[in-house]
């Protein structure tokens, strides 16, 4: 039971409510809906600024959604992650106040998307990041908008799969730029529990046997060196949930223009995420350098 139950928690779908909304940060927004290749229908919100700049966000994973973390529902983990709800429209707001359109959108099996499977932790949500590309690229109105991708964590994971195992990630012309926070592989994080090896290794086996998921090894990282963007990356060196030496080792294998910001924030993994919200100056920065 021990051993399926932190499968659960790392893998199932349903944690990631839609619990925040546009119209309390009286931001000009649609409900939208739109097709992945393999058809899967994802839900989301697009938010009118600038017909010229787009930033797609893509959210980190399970327990996440396009409106961020709540604390809701968590039971005894509510405080795992971060001290309260993590709000990611609040850097919604300020990008729109900076001239910028945001489509934030719920990956599969999180939020208000279609739920089939399980959470991969990016390999399969990378098909998620190829169709809100192209979702703005063939919009009429954002059909010569330049386009920039916040990808976060899982999100993240799922971004560097798309460049490496799809032919249309390198086919966008307009997409130039991508933040990319706090990358992990699943078996850091596993690793970050504390868990005892026998048991990570039964959680493993239990996900091959029983849920045809394999989420062990490298994952993203052979496919950093295919990233062709400008890339910031971000991590918080006091992140309890992580391993240094993977972001440095991810940050070095970029192939592309990039810079690398460390953070000194407290001593939880969500720290960075919440910071995102509060600190507009680095990303606004980057954005507005590499968006024509």
């Amino acid at each position: 039971m021990i051993v399926k139950n932190i499968s659960n928690l790392m893998i199932k779908p349903g944690k990631s409510p839609v619990f925040d909304n546009p119209i309390k940060y009286e931001l000009p927004f649609e409900d939208i809906t739109f097709e992945t290749s393999d058809n899967v229908t994802l839900s989301g919100w697009l938010i009118r600024g600038s017909s010229h700049k787009v930033i797609i966000q893509n959210h980190f994973g399970v327990q996440c959604s396009r409106c961020g973390y709540t604390q809701k529902g968590k039971g005894i983990f509510k405080n795992a992650l971060w001290i309260d709800d993590i709000l990611f429209l609040k850097q919604a707001k300020y990008l729109y106040t900076a001239g910028y359109s945001i489509l934030m959108y719920d990956m599969r099996n999180h939020g208000n998307s279609q739920q089939i499977g399980w959470v991969s932790w990016g390999r399969e949500e990378r098909k998620d990041v190829i169709a809100a590309i192209k979702y703005i690229s063939d919009h009429k109105d954002f059909r010569n908008a330049s386009i920039g991708l916040l990808s976060i964590c899982m999100g993240q994971a799922a971004t560097v799969y798309a460049y490496g195992l799809e032919n249309d990630m390198k086919s966008f012309e307009k997409l130039q730029a991508m933040i990319s926070v706090q990358p992990l592989t699943y078996d850091y994080f596993l690793k970050a529990l504390s868990l005892p090896n026998f048991l990570v290794r039964s959680v493993n086996k239990y996900n091959r046997r029983q849920r045809n998921m394999t989420l062990t090894g490298n994952a993203f990282l052979p496919y950093v060196k295919d990233v062709t963007v400008p890339t910031l990356v971000i991590q918080n060196r006091n992140d309890p949930m992580t391993n240094l030496d993977l972001v440095k080792g991810y940050y070095n294998d970029l192939q592309c223009e990039k810079e690398m910001l460390w953070l000194s924030l407290e001593n939880k993994r969500g720290a960075a995420y919440a910071w995102l919200g509060n600190n507009s100056k680095s990303i606004l920065s980057w954005f507005d350098k590499h968006l024509s």
